[in-house]
């Protein structure tokens, strides 16, 4: 069965705590338990709303949960950054070189801060023991005894009673946490302002307006006619003149120019040599990354305890390798796959040697979808959260070059009512799934829906899911050691467990009801 995709289904569909609004018992989601997964399955699984944590693979109960959570995606391909973001990768440039005096670790937020980087609860799952000798690729092997599934946090790293799970893509920064102040001294009180000069201006004004008188001489400059030309002349000049497009007038070259540049153009500063960006397999563990184990964890556990205040007894070395490097993914390298394969990665980004930050990714046929990110606390003024979905970004984008289908960065879940997942649709161009019909819909047409209603039909009525259409007897299940479509296995058993089976064929789609393989005991 090398090669195939073996999963156990939980009919278990029970409330549980919202980790994005906090409200108890109003979460709702299926899930299975992925004993071993193809790439291709798992980006089709993606692509109707699933997310995995750990080897757990979930799916919002959109139309029930509190917080209904779309998948959304960008085109890598045709982004440009922001305004916004580019200033983001100037100041981590500025900041490689000189760095801000007396940081402290723990004075996180700040403009940068996006939100929490925990993802939503998911229950505590227990599967079966699968005794499925080798059903992977590569040197990736099914686990034969008791496996234990986790809560964890989930998309982007979300917050609250953790589901771990999703990440960065789910939230990439944490939250401000404030800190005592150092010194209980009673400053002197200042004398105010110079009454012999000008009042004070912020700096982004004083740009501004010189900026306005700049185009206002140049404007007089451009339309400098001699007095003798007749008036029927000047006119049709002058009205020539404002004709033009904004892209056209001579002050607005520069600007124009700025705006076609692509994010690869922005991180090619100097500054940037003494970030390294290491991209290491986590499962199955390579040589690298088994090097930089420790590292890696500590990491986390300073992160998690700085930015999301958990107890030190709970930020184990077991629940760091349960969520953020167990994977069910195989390690794939086929014709059209990038040199690196398909699979789970960790992203590391080294500064003068030290690692500072760590996204876990998972490369996809069509996608670089992002898990989590965790980083030193000490270097928040890096904006690391915006930084590496930058840095993802431009992965997507080189990784497509020997990979023509991987197009796309997923970012988790969107939450339109969550402003710490709301910011992932600054990201242009993306789009949501319709949870209805399972298209992609570009952002904009989406947000009108959300603001009358937290679950909304994204896609135009009329629509249908084309990968919709079950016919049950058709699953794949392993049973007794043998594979079986479920109709052999209903006259095998009676058949009680059919609604059940029916729920896990719709939710995954034909496509991979009839190729994943469903274990039942």
């Amino acid at each position: 069965m090398s090669g195939r995709s073996i999963v156990e289904w939980f009919a278990e569909h029970e409330a549980y705590r919202c980790g994005y609004c906090g409200t108890a018992d109003t979460n709702f989601s299926h899930g299975m338990w992925a004993h071993t997964m193809t790439c291709q399955d798992y980006q089709d699984l993606i692509d109707r709303g699933w997310r995995r944590s750990g080897k757990y693979v979930y799916k919002p109960t959109m139309d029930q949960t509190c917080c209904p959570q779309y998948t959304i995606k960008c085109a890598a391909l045709q982004f440009r950054p922001s305004r916004s973001q580019k200033k983001v990768i100037k100041k981590v440039a500025k900041l490689l070189v000189n760095p801000p005096t007396g940081s402290k670790s723990g004075e996180l937020g700040g403009p940068d801060s996006q939100g929490p980087s925990m993802v939503e609860d998911v229950p505590d799952r227990q599967p079966s023991n699968v005794d499925v000798p080798q059903v992977s690729s590569g040197e990736t092997q099914v686990s034969t005894g008791a496996q234990q599934a986790t809560t964890g946090a989930t998309d982007v790293k979300d917050s609250g009673s953790k589901v771990e799970g999703e990440s960065h893509a789910d939230v990439k920064e944490g939250g401000a946490s404030s800190e005592p102040s150092s010194s209980s001294k009673v400053p002197r009180p200042g004398k105010g302002p110079d009454p012999t000069k000008p009042p004070c201006k912020k700096a982004k004004l004083l740009r501004k307006q010189r900026k306005q008188e700049k185009e206002a001489s140049r404007q007089v400059a451009e339309m400098s006619i001699p007095v003798l030309i007749p008036v029927h002349v000047y006119t049709f000049l002058l009205t020539s003149c404002y004709a033009q497009t904004p892209q056209s007038l001579p002050w607005k070259k520069e600007r124009t120019e700025d705006t076609q540049k692509s994010i690869e153009d922005y991180l090619k500063d100097e500054a940037f040599s003494r970030l390294e960006l290491r991209l290491v397999r986590s499962e199955p563990k390579s040589e690298e990354f088994s090097r930089t184990r420790m590292e890696s964890y500590e990491l986390y556990k300073k992160y998690q305890i700085a930015v999301h205040k958990d107890e030190p007894d709970k930020c184990t070395m077991k629940q760091w390798t349960r969520f953020l490097v167990d994977s069910p993914l195989q390690e794939e390298h086929k014709p059209g796959t990038p040199a690196c394969g398909n699979g789970s990665f960790h992203q590391q980004y080294w500064l003068d040697g030290k690692l500072i930050a760590v996204g876990v990714l998972d490369v996809l046929p069509n996608c670089v979808s992002s898990v989590y990110l965790y980083y030193d606390p000490d270097y928040y003024y890096l904006s690391l959260g915006t930084y590496s979905a930058l840095r993802e970004i431009a992965l997507t984008r080189q990784l497509h070059e020997t990979a023509p289908r991987l197009e796309f960065y997923y970012m988790g879940f969107y939450i339109h009512t969550c402003p710490k997942m709301k910011y992932k649709g600054n990201y242009d161009p993306s789009f949501l799934v319709c949870p209805e019909v399972y298209s992609w819909v570009p952002i904009e047409k989406c947000r009108p829906k959300l603001d009358a209603s937290n679950y909304a039909r994204l896609e135009d009525p009329g629509k249908v899911d084309e990968n919709g259409n079950i016919d049950v007897d058709r699953v794949l299940v392993l049973y007794e050691q043998q594979l079986m479509p479920y109709a052999i296995y209903r006259a095998l058993t009676g058949g009680s467990d059919e609604d059940d089976v029916r729920l896990y064929a719709t939710l995954a789609g034909r496509t991979c009801a009839e190729r994943i393989i469903l274990f039942r005991n």
